[in-house]
């Protein structure tokens, strides 16, 4: 295994481990989906980040999906380290709006599709 896939998989691992944890307690891991109709409000400053996120997300995405048509590009490779290191940034903030389940409810929806296109 490369640098590159050791650092992905090592970031994909806390990020999932960072998730999990925090999510533990919520409805959302225990099966219990927020009905279709009921609308999730999260503060100005969680909607700012979520924008800032979800643009990280569809880079991320958009990465992902070459790297699985050509693992060994390497200027692609490059991409997928430079945005896997630009979510450390993210880390912390996202560690104490995880505790308010309003924004993890948002979050889990957001983050979605990008979980599907790993």
């Amino acid at each position: 295994m490369n640098g590159y896939d050791e650092n992905r998989r090592r970031f994909l691992g806390k990020l999932g481990l960072t998730l999990g944890a925090t999510l533990s307690g919520t409805r959302v891991m225990h099966g219990e989906n927020a009905p279709e109709a009921e609308i999730v409000t999260i503060s100005a400053d969680q909607k700012l980040f979520m924008q800032n996120y979800e643009r990280w997300m569809d880079d991320f995405i958009e990465v992902n999906k070459f790297q699985k048509k050509e693992p060994f590009n390497l200027e692609n490779n490059m991409k997928i380290v430079a945005l896997s290191e630009e979510a450390k940034l993210f880390q912390q903030q996202l560690i104490g709006y995880m505790k308010e389940e309003n924004f993890a409810r948002y979050f889990m929806v957001a983050t979605e599709r990008m979980t599907l296109s790993i």
